[in-house]
């Protein structure tokens, strides 16, 4: 595929390594930090559903990870205290700072947990995207996760990326659409996402260790159909301990691709709610 791959947001170096962060909306309104699920391969594209509708009301930022979109590909550490503290240092060396609403998606919500432990000031709210969370993974092994990688490895043998790695076109240009398929053959199980799936057992480990942080928070679910046969029961279990909103949505994983719009209302209700 021919091309020259053009970010749409900004580069901040990290240790030597560009990580890539895209902003939209008003810097004085409240900001949403959106945090994409493991393998998503360009979350800026894939989450631009909810950006261009939630820009009109928040401050919205999209952190591509090490691996991830635009962001360099790194044998960086997955630790999820690495994880965390780069993405904090990469926002404050773009003057964003907290607090900030977050919302990961899938993985990403080991990260979101940790983010609350570790920097509790920086944490106004918690709006989850079908994320996981301890309960998640209280069924993996370490068998399981070998298991996983393997598949990374022949998916990206036999290159089979749109198998394993979905693309949604809604709102995207013809040009964004070409770019979103140049990052998924380039950043299609990298290292990054291995690290990341290694690491896994020993972060949920470290956020279950210190406990779940309380404090406002939403949480959108799907039918749990296209990930762990007790997906839905953990939702509602990690729904019930925050006493968070749950609302269930009959699709799949990918709930921001399916369900924008519902979603974006419930966000601005819950917000308006939350600075009353």
């Amino acid at each position: 595929m021919k091309g020259v791959l053009e970010c749409k947001g900004d580069l901040v170096n990290i240790k030597g390594h560009n990580i890539h962060i895209y902003r939209q909306g008003d810097k004085d309104k409240t900001k949403i930090v959106l945090m994409s699920g493991s393998g998503t391969v360009a979350p800026v594209y894939d989450f631009k559903v909810l950006c261009k509708k939630l820009a009109k009301d928040f401050r919205v930022i999209v952190i591509e990870k090490f691996g991830y979109g635009y962001s360099d590909i790194c044998d960086f550490p997955s630790d999820v205290d690495t994880l965390v503290t780069i993405q904090k240092q990469a926002l404050e060396k773009l003057g964003e700072n907290g607090p900030y609403i977050l919302m990961p998606h899938s993985m990403s919500g080991i990260e979101a947990l940790r983010w609350m432990q570790l920097y509790p000031d920086d944490v106004k709210a918690l709006i989850g995207n079908d994320m996981t969370t301890p309960l998640t993974y209280s069924i993996w092994t370490k068998e399981k996760v070998e298991k996983k990688i393997k598949l990374m490895n022949f998916a990206t043998k036999y290159k089979l990326y749109w198998l394993l790695c979905p693309i949604s076109n809604r709102c995207l240009t013809k040009e964004e659409i070409t770019q979103h398929k140049m990052l998924r053959k380039r950043n299609a199980f990298n290292i990054c996402h291995i690290n990341e799936s290694n690491e896994i057992l020993d972060n949920v480990a470290i956020v279950e260790s210190e406990g779940y942080k309380k404090c406002p928070a939403l949480i959108f679910k799907s039918n749990g159909k296209q990930t762990a046969g007790h997906w839905s029961e953990c939702q509602k279990e990690f729904a019930f301990i925050l006493n968070a909103k749950l609302i269930s949505y009959d699709c799949g994983h990918y709930i921001h691709h399916y369900k924008s719009d519902e979603m974006c209302e419930e966000i601005i209700n819950f917000v308006n709610l939350l600075e009353r």
